[in-house]
């Protein structure tokens, strides 16, 4: 079904509801068990949904797996490797995959733990091979990163080609230790990934900051917030400015082909407000959703507005348009919007 702008007579940017007969982006039931909970219950139930998953057999088979899922879930519509950590080249899946050298940005790309496996005790399943936290990544920026933690940073210690990441020390409040910085156009989709992460497990979380010490700057060695303040306070505010995107949602949804769990932070834009922010009061129901994060464009429709023109995508076109737009986030006149 196609879908549509709202129309009521203005041009702006407003906060409104989405509504599913079920789950959003065909997921059913599959979250019904967290249906009417909140803040901290609403993480635990829906850890309880996310946590089990089809691991893809042993860690070594399911390792050596993700080379060939990166295929499904990180393809660029061209069919090259969808990096978020360099834009110097785009690379091609199998020719450009780490070979085990390299020594410069560009050369390859290889398998990214974005939420770095030293915070959790290494080669560790089922954290190990999940996809809802590995991505295909140049293996040069990758090992600039190293296992340090996300933040902002003015990047004097390493800047990738094009100023597009960076690495230096932390300049949030907070945290003064060396930091990684992805680029604006992806800090939604690491923050996502790492309410994922804090959520799922959730169980796990004291066990990792008594042990492994370089998640301490990151996690608090509680199951909630689960996340140090600093770093809650950074990744809401990404994801706020960042909003989900369409290539999040197709991600979501190969992922779930792959292992048969979701992330819930993708599936509901604005959810970590529910748990960690304003809504905490607010009780959620996975079939009734109300987002406080999603925008929606409304376009005047009056008869002397009939043939506005608004660039849309990179493509300028008149208000008729709207009616071919599928459901999904577009870019118009510069603005995030999702139609429904």
């Amino acid at each position: 079904m196609k879908g549509k702008l709202i129309l009521l007579g203005v041009f702006s940017v407003v906060t409104l509801g989405v509504a599913w007969a079920q789950g959003p982006n065909d997921s059913g039931t599959y979250y019904q068990a967290a249906d009417g909970k909140k803040g901290e219950a609403l993480k635990t139930a829906l850890c309880t949904v996310i946590y089990n998953r089809n691991e893809g057999g042993d860690l070594s088979t399911a390792y050596k797996a993700l080379w060939t899922h990166f295929l499904t879930t990180d393809a660029l519509p061209n069919g090259k490797v969808w990096d978020m950590y360099s834009n110097k080249r785009k690379m091609t899946f199998v020719e450009d995959q780490d070979p085990g050298s390299g020594n410069q940005e560009g050369q390859y790309f290889n398998r990214e733990h974005s939420f770095p496996n030293s915070w959790f005790g290494g080669k560790v399943m089922p954290m190990y091979t999940d996809l809802h936290h590995m991505y295909p990544t140049d293996k040069f920026v990758n090992n600039k990163r190293g296992n340090t933690p996300f933040g902002e940073t003015l990047g004097e210690k390493y800047k990738s080609a094009n100023d597009f990441s960076k690495l230096g020390n932390c300049t949030v409040d907070g945290y003064t230790g060396t930091v990684f910085e992805p680029n604006d156009m992806y800090k939604g989709d690491f923050a996502r990934a790492y309410f994922y992460m804090v959520t799922c497990y959730e169980e796990k979380l004291p066990y990792w900051y008594t042990n492994y010490e370089e998640s301490r700057p990151t996690l608090d060695g509680n199951t909630y917030p689960g996340l140090s303040a600093w770093q809650l306070e950074m990744l809401m505010k990404w994801a706020k400015n960042d909003p989900v995107s369409e290539k999040e949602i197709n991600r979501n949804n190969a992922v779930f082909n792959i292992q048969n769990n979701r992330n819930p932070f993708i599936d509901y834009p604005g959810l970590e407000d529910y748990i960690w922010g304003e809504k905490m009061d607010v009780a959620f129901s996975y079939d009734q959703y109300n987002s406080a994060s999603t925008a929606i464009l409304e376009i005047a429709s009056s008869s002397t507005d009939v043939n506005r023109s608004y660039m849309i995508d990179g493509r300028k076109v008149n208000v008729a348009y709207r009616a071919q737009l599928s459901k999904g986030i577009y870019i118009v006149n510069g603005k995030k919007v999702f139609v429904r």
